[in-house]
């Protein structure tokens, strides 16, 4: 099986996990977050709020594709805590991203089959990541035990 051939020509971006299994994003929303908080602080309960809908949207995007959160850095900038706990802070833009690579079974045709992952990660610009400047711990992932094989779109 040939892992490292071209990205196909509609790929927003192609990845080599640490693995060195190549995965291309062929999906990517950007979204802030923070953008519609109107009362309050950036603090755990909303940012777990927050994430939660996140993939919850992820799921009902792409249903039957594996959905898998990479840990947001939280940021503790304010020593004190209001009526929610401390200031907990995010990075500020929250992004979710499809991505496709090679059937995981040998076995399967790979024409006709491709694995998927879709995946919720935070980062601090609105940016497609690339292999130079991508989170590590996107390069990280886990595809083998993470994704899943699905018949390919025609």
């Amino acid at each position: 099986m040939q892992l490292h051939a071209k990205r196909p020509a509609l790929a927003l971006a192609r990845l080599v996990l640490a693995s060195g299994r190549p995965v291309d994003l062929a999906e990517l929303r950007f979204s802030s977050t923070y953008g519609d908080l109107q009362d309050g602080y950036p603090c755990k309960p909303l940012n777990d709020l927050r994430i939660r809908s996140l993939l919850h949207a992820a799921e009902r995007s792409r249903p039957g594709t594996p959905v898998h959160l990479v840990p947001p850095r939280r940021e503790y900038p304010d020593q004190y805590a209001g009526g929610l706990g401390p200031v907990e802070v995010l990075p500020a833009v929250a992004c979710l991203g499809t991505f496709h690579s090679a059937a995981l079974d040998p076995a399967r045709d790979p024409v006709a089959y491709r694995s998927r992952l879709t995946v919720v990660w935070f980062q601090t610009t609105p940016r497609l990541p690339s292999d130079c400047d991508a989170d590590p711990a996107l390069r990280d992932l886990d595809w083998t035990v993470l994704a899943r094989d699905a018949p390919a779109p025609p």
